[in-house]
């Protein structure tokens, strides 16, 4: 049987919260992690739209392109 281990944030969060929380605070930090993590993905993708050198007219011809690799079965 394989053992999951968990990671450096889960082992964080129940060392924090090793009591039972109501469901609003659960929902808020449900939030908070959600923004830092969106808000975390936005600076490096203008990070990456930065090194690139990429300006707004870029956006329509990087809507249209096709970067999917095929199934294979």
């Amino acid at each position: 049987m394989e053992t999951q281990s968990f990671s450096n944030l889960q082992l964080e969060l129940l060392k924090v919260y090793s009591r039972e929380v109501e469901e609003e605070d659960l929902i808020a930090i449900r939030k908070i992690l959600a923004d830092y993590f969106a808000k975390k993905a936005i600076e490096m993708a203008d990070n990456v739209w930065d090194q690139n050198g990429w300006k707004a007219e870029d956006t329509k011809k990087l809507s249209q392109e096709h970067n999917r690799k095929p199934i294979r079965l």
